[in-house]
């Protein structure tokens, strides 16, 4: 069990939150407005009506403690900023915070946050990249240029091992996992003398470009 402090009850901070407590860890959320405050107070193990934005606050909280402290704060820049600048100051180590846009993603980066995310342009690319190819169960962004897709096995892949295949040398990608549809079981990091079946679906990880061009192999 972990301890977690989240900053910001929007919908991403709120299901978060809940989500995290409900997997076992210890969370205090955390928001300057009493009627979020309100919501979650059922769903985490602390819920309280806090400024992020004042370091007294936060120090008073005695979240020196916490593994990780998740700031959530989207709407106005500024207050994201100074909840990281009084977390850093309160000694919390693993530091992740949400970006509204790419300036923002910049600044947080000059503080030293290393775990950045994009909650609503994630989902939107993720969205449209289904939208683009309908064959394409999942799609989410590992890191600038990379993905990290699930697709289907093509028919041009069934009975054919990994190996025989060659999907590192003709679209510079690497199979993560292959899960089976039907038992639900998952092979990970399969051997390259696994062979391909009509149930599998391929978690893979690369390059744009790669994935792109294996995205448009027919079936």
């Amino acid at each position: 069990m972990k301890q977690f402090l989240v900053i910001g009850l929007g919908n991403f901070g709120y299901f978060l939150a809940a989500h995290l407590y409900s997997k076992g860890h210890d969370v205090m959320a955390i928001d300057k407005k009493p009627e979020l405050v309100e919501q979650i107070k059922t769903k985490v193990t602390q819920a309280i009506v806090a400024d992020a934005t004042d370091a007294a606050v936060i120090e008073s909280l005695g979240v020196k403690e916490m593994d990780v402290a998740v700031v959530s704060i989207g709407s106005v820049l500024s207050n994201s900023i100074l909840a990281v600048l009084n977390l850093q100051e309160a000694g919390i180590g693993h530091i992740v915070a949400k970006a509204i846009n790419e300036p923002h993603k910049r600044v947080l980066e000059k503080l030293g946050v290393a775990d950045i995310c994009f909650p609503e342009k994630d989902n939107a690319i993720s969205m449209a990249e289904k939208l683009h190819n309908p064959n394409l169960i999942d799609y989410l962004p590992f890191m600038e240029g990379y993905g990290i897709i699930e697709l289907p096995v093509p028919k041009s892949f069934i009975g054919k091992s990994i190996m025989a295949v060659k999907l590192p040398n003709r679209y510079d990608v690497q199979i993560v996992a292959i899960k089976e549809r039907i038992s639900g079981k998952v092979h990970f990091i399969p051997k390259a003398d696994f062979i391909f079946n009509e149930n599998g679906i391929m978690i893979l990880l690369g390059p744009e470009k790669g994935l792109e061009k294996l995205k448009m192999i027919k079936n």
